[in-house]
């Protein structure tokens, strides 16, 4: 494999001739497609029928990260917080931001099951509900209108994300993961952070009423459960990094999985905390369900600690080597700082990287 160039140096493909792209997905599906001079895989994958899972395009999110195995690219401009140098160095790649320069092999950290073929599901759906959880955080419901080919069902997997455009727009969405469980109602439920200017935000805060219309795009993503036996599974949430974590718990509490549960969540007070009275709910339906509530506020509430949240979880990793407990699978969403974190945690407490699973999110331009 031929390094990929520092950040920032991105140059284009020269040569008039498409090369072959290879893709192996995370349960051994071969994909192929060719990549043309100047343009990305991301494109090229497009452009052969394949929606590998992406968000912003640009660099600097993070959600097409990819491992190249085999051959030549170059890495054009991207956010190191999205895919840092030392992971570029070993390999690491975001789809919309490599270009192959030769036949290359890439291996997608997914199953085939979440790669999209044809076009991005747009549907329509109604507003029913808005409730303003704190002075910035607010629980926003949809309700899916009929498709004539689709039913009224909200069919995704918990993790997943869906883009979200407002009345009258026809390009501009914003993306948001689903909190609740996959249902034959046709709900859809969403925890909308609210960012000063935010193109989004401003319409929810300002103008958005229950029966106003919203374009949905999607099921996206390839966060999600994966099937390991009976392993403990810890969830580690920041801010509406809650969302998908809620959303694959209540699944657990569907199907009555009986797979140990624990979930880490934490803010500044416990009126930030998103979520948690959701999360709480849940133990009559999984009472094996832990929860793991931090604030940096001074608290005297059952259920709740004071400290940071990333301490309690060294805390609880340092216990489980001196126990011999099983290790967990770690699934963690939330800023990239936060993501980084846990995942060094993870690393120096022993934690094989195939047990952590993680989707950061840059709320920045909600």
């Amino acid at each position: 494999m031929t390094a990929a160039p520092a950040p920032g140096t991105a140059r284009t493909p020269t040569g008039a001739e498409p090369v072959p792209l290879r893709m192996t997905t995370l349960d051994g599906e071969i994909l192929q497609a060719e990549c043309l001079p100047g343009r990305s895989v991301l494109d090229a994958a497009a452009d052969a029928g394949y929606l590998l899972p992406s968000l912003c395009r640009k660099g600097t999110c993070g959600a097409c990260a990819v491992t190249v195995t085999d051959g030549p690219y170059t890495l054009g401009p991207h956010s190191p917080e999205a895919l840092s140098p030392e992971r570029a160095r070993a390999g690491g790649a975001l789809l919309c931001r490599a270009y192959a320069e030769g036949p290359l092999a890439v291996s997608l950290p997914y199953e085939r099951s979440r790669i999209i073929s044809g076009r991005l599901t747009e549907r329509t759906a109604t507003v029913s509900a808005l409730e303003r959880l704190t002075g910035d955080l607010v629980r926003l419901v949809l309700q899916l209108d009929e498709d004539g080919q689709l039913g009224s069902g909200a069919e995704f997997e918990p993790g997943q994300f869906a883009q979200l455009r407002i009345p009258g727009e026809t390009e501009e969405s914003r993306a948001y993961s689903y909190s609740n469980a996959p249902n034959w109602d046709g709900e859809l439920e969403f925890y909308v952070r609210l960012r000063p200017g935010g193109h989004f935000s401003t319409w929810l805060d300002t103008r958005a009423t229950p029966g106003d219309s919203v374009t949905v795009l999607g099921p996206q993503g390839a966060f999600g459960l994966v099937e390991t036996g009976l392993r403990p599974r810890w969830f580690v949430a920041g801010g509406t990094g809650t969302a998908p974590l809620l959303s694959m718990a209540r699944r657990m509490a569907e199907f009555g999985e009986s797979h140990p549960l624990r979930f880490y969540s934490g803010a500044d007070t416990v009126a930030q905390l998103c979520g948690a009275e959701a999360i709480s709910a849940l133990r009559d339906e999984l009472p094996q369900l832990e929860t793991v509530f931090s604030v940096k506020e001074p608290v005297d509430r059952a259920g709740y600690r004071h400290g940071r949240m990333i301490d309690a979880l060294v805390a609880d990793l340092v216990r489980l080597r001196t126990s011999g407990g099983t290790d967990p699978d770690l699934y963690i969403c939330g800023s990239p700082g936060l993501i980084d974190a846990v995942e060094r945690a993870a690393a120096d407490h022993g934690l094989a990287p195939d047990r952590v699973l993680s989707e950061k999110f840059n709320s920045s331009a909600t």
